[in-house]
């Protein structure tokens, strides 16, 4: 199998296990019920730091187009675009920041600008974007209300939980999907552990 064919088939299988990973949600916050939590990003976070950023943003473009396909869509497909925007602010930097060097510190630092990204976007995107287009008008203390007590916990959550296991499920998989030294890196970082 030429490496393209490769590369296109492993995203596909990660592709199809976030997909599989969206069914397993649940809440946390109990005050926003809808503010859910999966681990359907953690696919495509090894797919950015296996394959390159383009790959993970890929991967939640397509989980989240088959699972409207499937299972349609309870939100307009707001839902959807909000677990896109929000995945691809954590997954994108991440990637980029470890592609320049890949070592455990530009995963971990990759990670954590993701995670700010997502928190700086996801609160962009509600206030301005998906909750006047899904009709729920909050005044200004109810939007305060709801990025202070919702939103940053939930996303700072989310993404703390979606970084550690990606951190602990890539170094153990590397080798065998991404033909990648399993200290997150190049062979120059051999001798490193994590």
């Amino acid at each position: 199998m030429n490496n393209n064919t490769n590369k296109m088939v492993k995203i596909s299988l990660l592709s199809a296990l976030a997909l599989i990973l969206m069914y397993i949600d649940f809440p946390i916050i109990p005050l926003f019920p809808w503010l859910k939590i999966d681990l359907s990003d953690v696919p495509a976070l090894m797919a950015a730091f296996g394959f390159g950023p383009l790959a993970g943003v890929l991967i939640e473009l397509i989980k989240n187009i088959v699972i409207v396909l499937i299972k349609g869509t309870q939100t307009g497909l707001i839902g959807e675009v909000a677990n896109f925007l929000v995945g691809v602010s954590l997954i994108l930097p991440a990637g980029l920041v470890y592609h320049k060097k890949k070592s455990k510190k530009t995963a971990i630092l990759g990670m954590i600008l993701g995670a700010v990204c997502m928190e700086v976007v996801g609160i962009i995107a509600n206030v301005y974007f998906l909750l006047p287009a899904y009709g729920m008008q909050m005044s200004p203390a109810e939007s305060i209300k709801y990025i202070t007590l919702g939103l940053l916990p939930f996303n700072g959550i989310k993404a703390f939980i979606v970084s550690v296991v990606t951190y602990i499920v890539y170094k153990k998989v590397s080798v065998s999907i991404f033909k990648a030294e399993p200290n997150f890196g190049s062979p120059e970082n051999r001798t490193k552990t994590i």
